[in-house]
């Protein structure tokens, strides 16, 4: 593993060449900069949109500002657009739902979008995503003693899913296909849908395993909740950016690659996933063999 140093020291060598790349001349980079970077540019800030409640990738601390594992990541592509546009950027912060994230990216409201994001081929059709940080998938949250170990145990009890993710439309469809009657109760966010089990008010709570060992680690209530079951789903992780922005595009994949070799994104997970978090709780996580090799494979330069 090469010595530790700051993300501007690390990014140094990308950046340079990213201006090359993208910024020509000086006294034509303004005009002939596109998309997101001429935007960032001529704003002099990039927007990002974060969640409020998906620890530990992107939440509130008790100063109610945005951290986690995707703010840092994101923080790093901030730097990499900062070089590539040859100018310091402001970072404002939006805050998104399941629900609006893929309209606000979509749309312009915001640049980065910095959560808990599924990649996948129905999103793909609206808007692009950084290579992978993290894979999860669904599972179920219950209180501790409650007669739920599997999905088929889910059947006609009521179940807490947040707006907009993929584990809504999992357990639709796994409750079509097995006939099982869940009456799903749909939350705003995932802190909502936490609540709803704490009141007795759904059985469950369906959503991707991470989040879920996040939301027990950040109320501190190990002794009170667990995650049961298999797998229902396969959810890699990404940074969402507008569609068709070949430019930006560039710099998220070229400094994805250089955090990965330079072993910033491993650092950036021991930090958040099994060191303890600003709630004194650790989620204890070890990185998975699978995450490992998408990291391993990032690391190496394209020819």
């Amino acid at each position: 593993m090469k010595p530790k140093a700051t993300l501007s020291v690390l990014l140094a060598g990308l950046l340079a060449a990213a201006a090359l790349a993208i910024a020509p001349a000086p006294a034509q980079a303004q005009e002939q900069l596109t998309g997101t970077l001429a935007k960032a540019r001529e704003s002099g800030a990039i927007t990002i949109g974060y969640r409020e409640s998906s620890v530990p990738f992107s939440y509130l601390n008790a100063r109610k500002e945005p951290i986690g594992y995707s703010i840092e990541l994101c923080r790093a592509l901030v730097t990499a657009i900062e070089d590539a546009v040859n100018k310091s950027l402001a970072i404002k912060w939006v805050p998104v739902t399941s629900d609006s994230r893929i309209d606000a990216v979509a749309s312009g409201k915001v640049d980065l979008e910095c959560g808990s994001t599924t990649n996948n081929l129905e999103r793909q059709k609206r808007v692009s995503f950084s290579p992978t940080m993290f894979v999860s998938g669904t599972k179920v949250l219950v209180k501790k003693g409650a007669p739920i170990k599997s999905f088929r145990d889910l059947a006609g009890k009521k179940v807490a899913v947040t707006a907009g993710t993929t584990n809504e439309k999992t357990l639709r469809e796994l409750s079509e296909k097995f006939k099982l009657g869940i009456n799903l109760q749909v939350a705003r966010d995932h802190a909502e849908s936490f609540g709803l089990v704490k009141s007795g008010q759904a059985d469950a709570f369906a959503t991707d395993d991470v989040l879920l060992y996040g939301l027990i680690a950040q109320d501190a209530a190990k002794a009170d909740y667990e995650v049961v079951g298999d797998f229902l789903s396969y959810d890699p992780y990404g940074i969402m950016y507008r569609k068709g922005d070949a430019p930006l595009a560039k710099v998220v994949n070229d400094t994805f690659q250089v955090l990965a070799e330079d072993g910033e994104i491993e650092r950036q997970y021991k930090r958040w996933f099994l060191r303890k978090l600003p709630s004194g709780e650790s989620i204890n996580l070890p990185m998975s063999a699978q995450l490992e090799t998408i990291i391993q494979t990032m690391s190496v330069k394209a020819e």
